[in-house]
């Protein structure tokens, strides 16, 4: 299974000009923040950068995500756009443990920002983020995409803020406004990361997909005409939306013809409940020992003992 062609067509598209848009932004959000001495613009431009980053890494995955699988990679690349979204995060939390480092120095040594290129700079932001993730939320199909997404919203949310504290300066005179402002954009950064961080880990180290319980497999499999037992149990995720199982399955000594069709309602029990698509069941019809993945049926190694 791999990302058709013209969805793969229009993600690409759509990265290519978010990813534009953005360097020149962040270049143009640098120059305004040194210029203005406002860390929360410079907090910005470093936010923007890592999106820039992040839309880079989406673009490379979804290319990799689109190709088909070979001999050497059975799977194909599907997790290409996990692995970019990992390191997407990893990049969100460098920034903003950076933000928390230098909005401590300007708190020992307050320095007067210019509260009115921070608004108009923060205003140009705010339409530019906010185009760019509504097109992301378009093609908000994987974590791949949905990493660059939240990077995005992040960004308008944060650069809003802006706004504000630049005008709550220009009003009151109080400088440690824009100090403030970074730790916010820090802290939000921040929490957008933990929850890619933890899903990309999850699916990276074949952990069990969120939102699934083998308790509940167990019990939907079991349930199927002909099951007598779910054992040895494996559910992963080859991708953010690809999941995989493997069992081994406990049926009566039945025809081929007959097994097949079991084998069809556990296909069709998996798909439905869980949208699961790649299944490798192994059928046994004798009991066997659980704790090493049902290797020899139990008569099998009776009778391997009584032979020595």
């Amino acid at each position: 299974m791999h990302v058709h062609a013209p969805a793969t067509a229009k993600m690409q598209r759509v990265l290519r000009v978010s990813l534009g848009v953005t360097l020149a932004y962040v270049l143009v959000t640098l120059i305004a923040g040194l210029k203005a001495h406002s860390l929360a613009l410079v907090s910005e431009a470093g936010h923007n950068a890592s999106d820039a980053l992040a839309l880079l890494l989406s673009f490379v995955a979804v290319h990799f995500q689109g190709r088909p699988a070979t001999d050497k990679k059975t799977f194909g690349y599907q997790r290409a756009g996990v692995l970019a979204a990992f390191l997407n995060a990893l990049t969100l939390v460098a920034i903003s443990v950076w933000i928390v480092v230098e909005a401590g120095h300007r708190f020992m040594t307050p320095v007067e920002p210019q509260a009115r290129m921070m608004m108009i700079v923060a205003a140009a932001g705010v339409v530019m983020n906010g185009a760019i993730a509504a097109l992301l939320w378009r093609v908000n199909h994987d974590v791949n995409m949905r990493s660059a997404f939240v990077h995005m919203l992040g960004d308008t949310l944060s650069t809003a803020a802006v706004i504000v504290g630049g005008a709550v300066i220009l009003f009151t005179g109080r400088t440690w406004i824009d100090p403030v402002l970074s730790l916010g954009i820090a802290a939000l950064i921040l929490w957008s990361s933990i929850s890619i961080v933890r899903e990309t880990l999850n699916i990276l180290l074949e952990g069990t997909p969120r939102g699934i319980s083998l308790d509940d497999v167990r019990v939907k499999l079991e349930a199927v005409a002909g099951v007598e037992d779910v054992h040895d149990l494996h559910v992963w995720s080859l991708g953010s939306q690809t999941h995989a199982l493997a069992s081994h399955v406990t049926i009566a000594d039945i025809p081929p013809s007959e097994s097949a069709r079991i084998l069809e309602e556990i296909n069709d029990v998996l798909l439905k409940n869980f949208h699961i698509h790649h299944t490798t069941i192994q059928f046994e019809h004798v009991e066997c020992p659980v704790a090493h993945g049902c290797v020899m049926p139990v008569e099998a190694i009776d009778a391997h003992a009584h032979r020595h």
